[in-house]
């Protein structure tokens, strides 16, 4: 384990390092699709939502009525709505397979990050393997479908939101860094404008390679 330099929110870096592992939910609204195995900003698209809709994934109330309308949407299926994406990468699409039985490695997060009339979706995939983020979506709720209006596909990039804002991470490595040990991270703060996400701020946290379990502590006395 190496320790951190540097400021600034690292919201993804436990979810990177925890190989294996399952991943842990990373915001507070957040819905898990997926037991399975959990986990910069690469390939971005901060361009225009331009109405690529995703074919035949409408946004379907639930059988159950609710007492009052909520903007919250009902569970989604996420699995669907990435595979029938056409802005999702072939690659990442062949990621998107079950871990054990049924099970997904996609992380599902809603909330309000484009001030629209439904709660938007954020949608992370992730391998089976050794926990890393391959693609992060946002989807905006429009005509009745969903919209992807935001998507980064260079691994490892994870995207949450806070305190709505949309916060992509990713884990920075160099030569010779062991997955579990990346050298640093970039945060990047995208904030919704008009009818795209332009980027606010952007952190660099510096992990320290002075820590370690080969490392031993000073002798005292």
């Amino acid at each position: 384990m190496r320790g951190l330099t540097g400021t600034g929110s690292t919201p993804g870096r436990g979810i990177f390092r925890a190989v294996g592992t399952a991943v842990a939910v990373p915001a507070a609204l957040v819905l898990s699709l997926s037991a399975c195995a959990a986990g910069g900003t690469g390939a971005r698209d901060e361009g225009p939502a331009h109405g690529d809709s995703v074919a035949g994934v409408a946004a379907t109330p639930s059988a159950a009525p609710s007492a009052a309308p909520s903007r919250t949407p009902d569970r989604v299926d996420a699995v669907r709505l990435v595979k029938a994406d056409p802005r999702v990468s072939a690659e990442v699409k062949r990621e998107l397979k079950p871990c054990i039985a049924d099970e997904y490695p996609v992380d599902v997060s809603y909330g309000d990050l484009t001030g629209g009339t439904a709660e938007d979706i954020v949608v992370n995939v992730l391998t089976c393997g050794d926990a890393v983020g391959v693609g992060s979506y946002v989807y905006r709720r429009e005509g009745g479908r969903y919209q992807n209006v935001f998507k980064a596909e260079e691994p490892p990039v994870y995207a949450e939101i806070d305190r709505g804002d949309l916060v992509v991470s990713k884990q920075v490595y160099e030569e010779g860094d062991p997955v579990s040990s990346p050298s640093g991270e970039n945060v990047v703060t995208y904030r919704w404008s008009s009818d795209r996400f332009v980027e606010k701020y952007r952190t660099r946290n510096e992990y320290s390679s002075a820590v370690g379990p080969d490392v031993s502590p000073a002798p005292t006395g």
